[in-house]
């Protein structure tokens, strides 16, 4: 389990996190989003012991990360921008990665090698962007580790290296109950791996769910009346929108609540439907400094 707890941190009087607070349960695959400059990088760097907290703690399995070698060694880290020695070719990251991961498996590399074919002996530097990624994968995973901490880790690679590396770590999250912290802006793609989910902005976490409650509790609701609306201040209403004859609106509340609801307006027709984890974001910020549009809906 990770555990951040009451964690702040200002860089020249800037507030980057402001008392963030999050759980991320053993073997789940957690995934924080937010806007650009909200947080996410720094609350990362944090998490992988390489900034050190103004205030609060950080704890994997009840240790704290930061100056803990033993914790990290647990961790495999794959960062936005990522880095490898100037004239390293994966043999050369490999040779460098057995001798600070004690249990860096030898095994498991081999098995990766067909699935991503890649030269050992080329300069990593002359790969590409997505090769480079595939390269930060093989090593990661070789490390055996406990916890994954992702920052924007498909950024670069194509569908079918997605899926392949996607199909990775679930298995590592299945057989070895790994833990998956994962920051991206692709929320459809978080849509279908997260079962956690919390939402940042401007350095604090301002709603942390699974994601099944998240999207169990914010519903886009479809009517059509014979005549003028009726008033629907008896609904959560977050957003509205007309298309035609039909009135969209975005809405707080239980589903079977929010049908009954909506059926004792009598409408001609009515129906819930589900919200992307994207329109959730969207609606979920939309009071935040955030001019959510009718046309969003």
């Amino acid at each position: 389990m990770i555990e951040v707890r009451d964690l702040c941190k200002s860089f020249d009087g800037f507030q980057a996190l402001h008392n963030v607070n999050i759980t991320v349960p053993r073997g789940s695959v957690y995934g924080i989003v937010g806007p650009n400059g909200s947080g996410k990088t720094t609350l990362i760097k944090h998490m992988v012991g390489i900034l050190i907290p103004d205030q609060g703690t950080i704890n994997i399995e009840e240790n704290e990360v930061y100056d803990n070698p033993e914790v990290k060694r647990r961790i495999a880290y794959i960062p936005d921008d990522i880095y490898f020695f100037p004239q390293a070719n994966i043999k050369d990251m490999v040779n460098f990665y057995q001798r600070v991961y004690p249990d860096f498996n030898n095994e498991r590399l081999e098995k990766l090698i067909p699935i991503f074919p890649l030269d050992f002996k080329m300069p990593i530097r002359r790969f590409s962007r997505g090769m480079k990624k595939h390269v930060a994968f093989i090593l990661a995973l070789c490390t055996m580790p406990d916890v994954f901490v992702l920052d924007e880790p498909m950024d670069g690679l194509d569908p079918v290296a997605r899926r392949k590396v996607w199909s990775l770590l679930f298995q590592d999250v299945a057989e070895h109950k790994a833990t998956v912290f994962v920051s991206s802006h692709n929320l459809r793609e978080l849509e279908d791996v997260c079962d956690h989910v919390g939402i940042m902005h401007r350095g604090e976490v301002v709603l942390e769910r699974s994601l099944d409650e998240l999207q169990n509790n914010i519903f886009k609701l479809q009517m059509a009346f014979n005549g003028d609306a009726p008033d629907f201040s008896g609904l959560h209403v977050l957003a509205e929108h007309k298309v035609g004859s039909v009135i969209q609106l975005v809405v707080r509340g239980e589903r079977e609540e929010i049908l009954n609801k909506a059926v004792m307006l009598n409408p001609l027709m009515v129906d819930v439907l589900p919200l992307s984890l994207e329109e959730i974001f969207i609606h979920e910020l939309g009071g935040m400094d955030y001019a959510i549009t009718s046309a969003i809906i």
